[in-house]
């Protein structure tokens, strides 16, 4: 399983970024599919997940100003990322994982193959 993450870089507060993370080698037809970040300092969080192509969730911090997506033709994850914020300023993960409690998606435990991960910095 490979995951590759691309669209990171430097905005200024309150503009956009899409991040996409190209994934093969996952045959499992029930997966997830999720964004984490790291900011400085902190533990890894998780961000956004999706599961099966319909089920989404969100960490609070991001309803509603991030979007997660798949389109499991071109076999690519995105995250459409809106009013970005400087406390948003981390590196960014997407992961995957066929073996998940539906409750535990954010959680990066239960995930098994990841990214290298993409710098997202936001200055205010």
């Amino acid at each position: 399983v490979q995951l590759v993450e691309l669209g990171g870089g430097s905005v200024q507060a309150g503009g956009s970024l899409r991040l996409s993370c190209a994934y093969s080698g996952f045959t499992y037809i029930n997966y997830c599919m999720g964004w984490f970040r790291q900011a400085p300092g902190k533990e890894r969080e998780g961000v956004a997940a999706i599961v099966s192509d319909h089920y989404t969730t969100y960490v609070d911090p991001v309803k509603g100003r991030f979007t997660i997506s798949k389109d499991s033709a071109k076999n690519t994850l995105y995250l459409q990322m809106n009013s970005l914020k400087p406390e948003d300023t981390g590196v960014y993960y997407c992961a995957a994982t066929h073996s998940f409690y539906k409750f535990m998606v954010l959680d990066p435990v239960s995930y098994n193959y990841w990214g290298q991960g993409t710098q997202v910095t936001v200055s205010s």
